[in-house]
């Protein structure tokens, strides 16, 4: 069987009170767009057709980014209703081919593939079949209401249903999977003749369920497919996905020490026996390796660390960390920096653009930018590289085995030689060769007697 999909993600969304695409808010470290379309990926669908009309470039460019096979975008260049956006993706999507399609908003982030795959199995055997939940509350839902022998004859939206219709708890998800032909015939005959003059996707249900085939209905877990109307909803199911991943890095093999407070978008992987710490974010496509430990209250974006390397309440933007590294506390990595292994990066150093060789050590309180490190080198407290002139930046190079003097200022451009040395105190503006010391200060002014003569003076008023 020929199986497709359209995701609607054509509307603005003005419950979010915001400029930006509703379908393009991110959750969980996804949009909510993506969240969708990956949920789509396992059913190995031959066409996706995301239909695209409000910030249209914008949502098309995400679509896209998802590298779905077969996936497609067409534009709703006018927002008129659920069933309109359908319509056009039937007409303009490419969809002739397809026996099923898939019909699913683009604002369900908590959507899994497992239910999905249930209705499509249902849909072999019935015109349309409807993914439905129970409610406790279900005020604001359209509600599904079937006949006497428990077939679903239509979808009541609740604002339109009777006290009998508003007591039913079965309600409408808005996902449905349709036999292709049989949607295009009930398309064309949809009408904008209502109080919001749109065509409504769920107008359908009605006249499809009067069919041979029939209207079904199956049933999924609320927390599942609930969809995303407004920012305090979007907090929710940040929550639920969160916990989802936390979930799945704990069964992978990682330990999470308290989920509570640790935070773990959808794209990070973490490695076997890798702890992660309270208070950690973990965000991008970051990756952690086997055993590493990570946190207390420590981010990392988009980083790469190591095998049993540790960070400890720092900031990691872009950076790589090598195998055995150790880094912190309060350190800050930013992107193009790479710290090879049994490397330290520690108290109060900051690096951009720098690599560090296998074994040297940053101790503390230090500024590393534009900066090639050797192996085994070490820079002492308070080691600033003065890598920018006011128009551009220059690298400094610091060889293996080399000991920078604590305080030290090196100028760039400049270079640092192999096993060479710099005088604590220093300000370096040319290169010191391999196996020297450069010194750069003053002689030491000593002079006698200075505190009584300063008590003195105070004494006087002077």
């Amino acid at each position: 069987m020929t199986r497709a999909a359209i995701v609607l993600a054509a509307g603005k969304g003005t419950r979010f009170r915001s400029e930006q695409a509703k379908v393009l808010h991110p959750v969980a470290g996804r949009t909510m767009l993506r969240w969708v379309l990956e949920s789509l990926r396992p059913l190995e669908l031959e066409r996706v057709v995301v239909v695209v009309g409000h910030q249209a470039d914008a949502v098309r460019a995400e679509a896209e980014a998802a590298d779905l096979p077969g996936l497609t975008t067409v534009v709703q260049d006018e927002q008129r209703g659920t069933g309109h956006a359908a319509r056009v993706a039937v007409e303009q999507g490419g969809l002739e081919a397809a026996e099923t399609v898939l019909v699913l908003p683009g604002d369900v982030p908590l959507l899994e593939s497992e239910p999905l795959e249930r209705l499509l199995a249902s849909a072999a055997e019935s015109a349309a079949t409807i993914l439905s939940f129970e409610l406790a509350d279900p005020t604001g839902y359209g509600r599904i209401v079937r006949d006497s022998s428990g077939a679903v004859s239509r979808i009541v939206e609740h604002r339109d249903a009777s006290e009998a219709e508003r007591a039913i708890t079965e309600v409408n998800s808005s996902i449905y999977a349709f036999d292709r032909a049989a949607l295009t015939d009930e398309l064309g005959r949809l009408s904008s003749l209502n109080e919001q003059g749109e065509e409504y996707l769920t107008d359908v249900v009605a006249p499809l369920a009067e069919r041979e085939a029939g209207v079904d209905a199956v049933s999924a877990a609320a927390d599942t497919v609930a969809g995303v109307n407004d920012r305090a909803q979007l907090a929710e199911a940040g929550v639920a996905l969160r916990a989802r991943i936390l979930e799945g890095l704990m069964a992978a093999g990682a330990t999470v020490v308290d989920p509570a407070t640790t935070y773990v978008e959808a794209d990070v992987v973490v490695g076997t026996d890798a702890v992660v710490m309270p208070g950690t974010h973990l965000e991008g496509a970051t990756r952690i390796g086997s055993r590493a430990c990570v946190g207390p209250d420590s981010r990392l974006v988009d980083a790469e660390v190591g095998d049993d390397a540790t960070i400890a309440y720092s900031v990691v933007l872009g950076a790589r960390i090598g195998p055995g590294a150790d880094v912190g506390p309060f350190t800050y990595l930013r992107g193009g920096t790479d710290l090879g292994p049994a490397t330290k990066a520690g108290a109060f150093v900051e690096m951009k653009n720098a690599s560090v060789g296998e074994g040297s050590k940053v101790p503390h309180l230090s500024y590393i930018g534009d900066a090639e490190i050797g192996r085994g080198a070490n820079v002492g407290a308070a080691t600033v590289t003065a890598n920018y002139d006011g128009f551009a930046k220059h690298r400094t190079v610091i060889g293996d085995g080399a000991r920078i003097g604590s305080d030290t200022m090196l100028v760039a451009p400049v270079r640092v030689g192999i096993d060479a040395y710099t005088g604590a105190g220093s300000v370096i503006t040319t290169d010191v060769p391999d196996g020297a010391l450069g010194v750069e200060r003053n002689e030491q002014r000593t002079i006698e007697g200075y505190s009584e003569h300063k008590r003195a003076k105070h004494e006087r008023g002077g």
